[in-house]
């Protein structure tokens, strides 16, 4: 069985694979700090020009459409969605 740090390690290159050429900073950070930021970016579409930004909810249901269609294990599949599940709740509550 994976440690947590092998477990994180193993999704932010699935993620890697899924979503490529994707700026990943790192900065000391956790394997899952940097996997939440990415997430939360790509919801946001701050990867977008200002002016051809769709909005998270498009963002999310591209995302999940693109992981669910994905050669990634489904173990790495249910866990990348339940994190995009978690930060959308997290996003949609400051409001």
């Amino acid at each position: 069985m994976p440690s947590e740090l092998e477990f994180f390690d193993g999704v932010l290159n699935e993620y890697r694979k899924v979503w490529n050429n994707r700026l990943l900073i790192i900065n000391g950070k956790s394997s899952d700090e940097i996997l939440k930021e990415a997430i939360i970016r790509e919801l946001l579409d701050e990867n977008s020009h200002p002016r051809v930004r769709k909005n998270r909810y498009e963002k999310y249901f591209a995302a999940i459409k693109r992981i669910t269609g994905s050669n990634l294990t489904p173990e790495s599949k249910v866990y990348l969605i339940e994190v995009h599940n978690q930060l959308m709740e997290e996003l949609n509550n400051e409001k």
